[in-house]
């Protein structure tokens, strides 16, 4: 029995609970016992294709003619084994293995190979990870998988927005390696901030045919997909907070609370290009939460405007030189080319 269930055994009180109660526990008890198998079996799933992996490749090693004898080796092997372990392994699929091998075998010294692949990725997460020809890249997802429990259809979403790109876009070298290694690691506002934020999920046109009321709805209506979007520790406060001064309202269009930060962060949705107005708007929302609304132990507000368009010296000019608390963004609704993003890195 594991530690874990062993603690959730130890810390239920089944003699106090009344029927339904008590029903409910057997049933939770059963549901962490599922979990638990589930994961234990997909580490050793995992484990035993990189293993097929690599018996196929030191097989193929030893053929004169490796691409001829590697074909026949494979057909082989797929024939006995679709014969005796039943569906799932066809030529292709030993293909992936035999690639996964090849991607991750640099990334384990020696025998066995069971810590690279303790992490809670399962076998699909590989199959696009091992697409990703960029090491650090490919790192740089797997931390993030790990660390935030990302299903396969959130981490083909962060893959397909160019997550990386855009974080890697407004750091410097030393810190893009740090990415590469340890993930996103959130200690400053500057952390959290992207350029472009990508907002394909909520199926808007990519012309501003459309009004602000009807972004803001957008982004309530899909709010999980956008609090993966905006990144970790992020937490929804409310839609249009009105707050009063000088017998004068004031509407914020979405607040957050981001917990890592211990920081309220506000938004403001331009669907045209950046005013100087606008970051005006922005100081003066951030200047109210930080003298009104924040504790005081509480960090300093930040203030994002999402723009469909900005000139990068006006913003400049308006906010002060050692800025860090007010940002302003370009956001999408289209999924944007990785190309793209992979030609600013390289600052063509």
């Amino acid at each position: 029995m594991t530690s874990k269930t062993e603690k959730v055994l130890q810390t239920m009180n089944v003699g106090g609970l009344d029927e339904a109660a008590f029903f409910q526990s057997i049933a939770e008890l059963i549901q962490h016992a599922r979990r638990s198998l589930e994961k234990q079996v997909n580490t050793t799933m995992v484990v035993t294709y990189f293993e097929i992996g690599r018996r196929i490749v030191e097989r193929e090693q030893q053929g004169a003619k490796r691409a001829q004898y590697g074909k026949k080796i494979l057909q082989g092997l797929s024939d006995h084994l679709t014969a005796t372990q039943g569906r799932g392994w066809s030529v292709d699929n030993l293909k992936l293995m035999r690639r996964f091998y090849v991607v991750y075998a640099d990334r384990v010294i020696g025998e066995p190979v069971v810590p690279q692949f303790s992490k809670p990725i399962s076998w699909k997460h590989y199959i696009l990870l091992m697409r990703i020809a960029n090491p650090d890249e490919r790192q740089f997802y797997e931390v993030e998988i790990a660390s935030n429990g990302w299903s396969f259809r959130e981490f083909q979403r962060q893959y397909d927005s160019s997550l990386y790109e855009r974080l890697a876009l407004s750091r410097n070298k030393k810190k893009v390696l740090e990415l590469a290694a340890k993930g996103q690691i959130i200690r400053s506002p500057q952390d959290l901030f992207k350029d472009p934020y990508v907002l394909e999920f909520t199926g808007l046109p990519e012309k501003a045919e459309y009004t602000e009321t009807e972004l803001e709805q957008k982004l309530i209506d899909h709010l999980q997909q956008f609090l993966l979007e905006l990144g970790k520790g992020f937490a929804f406060i409310g839609r249009q907070v009105r707050f009063t001064y000088e017998d004068e309202s004031f509407y914020v269009d979405l607040v957050f609370y981001n917990r890592l930060l211990k920081s309220f962060v506000l938004i403001d949705l331009k669907i045209g290009r950046l005013k100087h107005q606008d970051i005006g708007q922005m100081q003066m929302y951030v200047n109210y939460y930080d003298r009104k609304i924040r504790l005081s132990d509480e960090n300093p507000t930040i203030g994002i405007v999402l723009c469909r368009d900005k000139k990068d010296a006006m913003v400049e000019m308006m906010l002060p030189e050692k800025n860090k608390r007010i940002f302003a963004a370009k956001y999408k609704t289209v999924l944007p080319s990785k190309e793209d993003f992979k030609k600013l890195l390289k600052g063509e």
